[in-house]
């Protein structure tokens, strides 16, 4: 997401654009950024983004727990993502990882880790 606050002439502007993965793509095309000849093209990575970053700690979350209700582990990435939408959209995620299995449990969901 991307905020963009000013002015144009006397109008005050407050825009707030949000970019998927896409969007994201393509505006780096367009910088254009050139590799040194000499650099390894293996060593040059793409930047972690803060969405990679927020399901990696997703994971950890239910691997370091090994089994944790969907109440409690909804908590913990509300804590982390900053909102309960960024949250429930990484417990949709987990549900479709092959490493978490996902059983209904007597009230609330359970999340456990499995090796894939």
């Amino acid at each position: 997401m991307v905020r963009i606050r000013g002015t144009i002439g006397q109008w005050p502007v407050d825009l707030t654009l949000e970019l998927d993965d896409g969007d994201w793509a393509r505006l780096g095309a367009q910088l254009q950024v050139s590799v040194p000849p000499d650099v390894d093209a293996a060593v040059v990575a793409r930047p972690v983004s803060q969405d990679d970053a927020l399901w990696r700690t997703a994971r950890d979350l239910v691997r370091q727990a090994g089994q944790i209700d969907g109440p409690q582990l909804l908590g913990q990435l509300e804590g982390l993502a900053g909102s309960t939408a960024a949250a429930k959209r990484l417990l949709v995620r987990l549900r479709h990882c092959s490493e978490v299995k996902v059983v209904s449990g007597a009230d609330s969901p359970l999340y456990s880790w499995v090796e894939a």
